[in-house]
């Protein structure tokens, strides 16, 4: 089985990038959804984001509010940071977890779909990391056409993340999206073929 990390910053053509690569089999984990089930109330991680950042930020159905948690950890590096101490090792249990399930089951090509797959040092749980890039400019104007961002939001929005070149640092596939949809799923379809190719290359060497 393959694990491919798949990351990149906001509105950079991960979603594109993991839904082509679904079409063609792979099985895809989403850690926004791992983070959903993480934050489930009354489970351990609940109770300690609570104890950290108080019961405002609670629904009335006692969930996390998490565009509440966001607005006090976006400007606050010192929060975000607490944030991720509680939150960032439970959830690589838990896609630990679910990884070990799917090879148990005979999944081929997994794909972990993090934005923060490199800040939260997940990058132990895969076997290559696919970074997807688009230039500032083309991504700030996907923040105002489809999120409704101004231009100061969208750019306070992608320079409170790591940068691509950093990302860069740590990819084996960097996948450029700044194109037409055809396009980017003609270079996945491409790296789809290499990773048939990787696995029949170990099957033959079993």
């Amino acid at each position: 089985m393959i694990v491919i990390g798949l990351t990149g910053g906001i509105l950079s053509g991960k979603t594109t990038v993991s839904q082509t690569l679904a079409q063609r089999g792979a099985v895809i984990i989403d850690a926004d959804k791992i983070g959903h089930e993480a934050y489930k109330p009354d489970t351990k991680t609940w109770q300690q984001v609570v104890a950290a950042f108080g019961r405002d930020i609670l629904e009335e159905n006692g969930e996390i509010d998490r565009k509440k948690l966001g607005e006090i950890v976006f400007n606050d590096p010192q929060a975000l940071s607490r944030l991720n101490q509680i939150v960032h090792p439970v959830m690589h249990s838990m896609m630990k977890q679910e990884i070990e399930r799917l090879r148990r089951e005979g999944a081929q090509v997994v794909v972990l779909e993090a934005a923060v797959l490199i800040e939260a040092n997940w990058t132990d749980l895969v076997n290559e990391v696919w970074v997807t890039v688009a230039p500032e400019e083309t991504v700030v104007k996907r923040l105002k056409n489809r999120g409704g961002l101004s231009e100061e939001e969208a750019r306070a929005r992608i320079r409170s993340q790591i940068s691509s070149e950093e990302r860069a640092k740590h990819a084996d596939v960097i996948i450029d999206t700044d194109c037409e949809l055809a396009e980017v799923e003609a270079k996945v379809e491409e790296l789809w073929q290499g990773l048939q190719w990787k696995q029949g290359v170990a099957r033959d060497e079993c």
